[in-house]
């Protein structure tokens, strides 16, 4: 799949394509319904199906001192756009150009003039444009006027409600992994770089890799059973702690898994760590002893969840 930069205008081969419009961050149940009405109209018609996201995020710009709370990075996304169908990721920069831009000056200027849409599809509740001012029916109804046949897609709903980003990110919060794996569609995963540490865990048995968590939503901190996937596509299964470490001086927060049956170097390497299920809360210990103690506990537990 091929990203595009949506401050220039797009390769001649994307033009007059199907466009699904959103931040899509999760992509979750709500953002893949309006990801695959847009591929399957796209397919329908024999065009090229792109999906367009914003980087940053628009509350990181308009907040840049809000808490993490990013769901995916734009690696994850543009993955999981390719899964869903989508030919190409189109980024906006989301910057102080974009949101100065009227609704009106959004879709003559970047998705008619850029990107030659023929049909942006949108979710109900999405807006754009200078201090909100575009929705659906705005979209809809000055659309035509440059060449854009514009579709909404319903919200996706269940018994909590309808299903969105922040009901993700609660229950990430409240370490409800099954609650976070559902609306998800598959399991909250941290990618990032790994990186060295105090090797604290190689002198009693447990070597870590160590991750940034970066500005992804925090989960609930504690241990979890978790599974990677490394960058030749291999998959390891593991037990992982997320926090500050409170046994250990300085406080410093990691991703720290531990892989079974494993025995590589994996510095300076990208690796994706999905969150499985949570096992217990952080706890601080009053020596090595039982802390190791602990942790054999917890990877038995952890293999157990993870087996086939």
């Amino acid at each position: 799949m091929e990203r595009l930069d949506g401050s220039s205008a797009v390769p001649g081969r994307y033009r007059g394509g199907v466009v699904a419009l959103g931040n899509f961050d999760g992509f979750h149940q709500g953002h893949q319904a309006v990801v695959g009405h847009a591929v399957a109209r796209a397919r329908a018609t024999g065009r090229p199906a792109i999906v367009a996201t914003f980087d940053p995020h628009p509350q990181r710009f308009f907040n840049p001192d809000a808490p993490p709370f990013r769901l995916t990075s734009l690696d994850q996304r543009q993955r999981l756009f390719a899964a869903a169908g989508a030919d190409a990721m189109l980024v906006f920069p989301f910057d102080h150009e974009l949101a100065s831009l009227t609704a009106e000056a959004f879709i003559a200027e970047r998705l008619a003039a850029m990107v030659g849409a023929s049909l942006v599809v949108t979710g109900e509740d999405f807006t754009f444009g200078q201090k909100r001012g575009g929705n659906a029916g705005v979209l809809a109804d000055i659309g035509p006027r440059y060449g854009i046949t514009a579709e909404t897609v319903g919200p996706v709903s269940d018994a909590g409600g309808v299903i969105s980003s922040t009901r993700v990110r609660e229950a990430l919060k409240a370490g409800d992994m099954a609650e976070a794996t559902r609306l998800l569609t598959r399991p909250f995963a941290i990618e990032g770089m790994v990186r060295h540490g105090g090797k604290l865990g190689r002198t009693i048995g447990y070597p870590t890799a160590n991750l940034d968590v970066g500005p992804y939503q925090r989960p609930a901190y504690g241990i979890y059973a978790v599974r990677a996937r490394l960058p030749d596509g291999r998959m390891l299964d593991g037990a992982a702690s997320l926090g500050i470490r409170p046994t250990f001086d300085p406080p410093r927060e990691w991703l720290e898994p531990f892989f079974f049956d494993f025995d590589g170097d994996l510095y300076g390497q990208t690796i994706e760590v999905s969150l499985i299920d949570y096992l217990r809360p952080e706890v601080k210990f009053d020596n090595l002893e039982d802390l190791i103690a602990q942790m054999e506990q917890d990877c038995l537990r952890a293999r157990a969840i993870l087996a086939p």
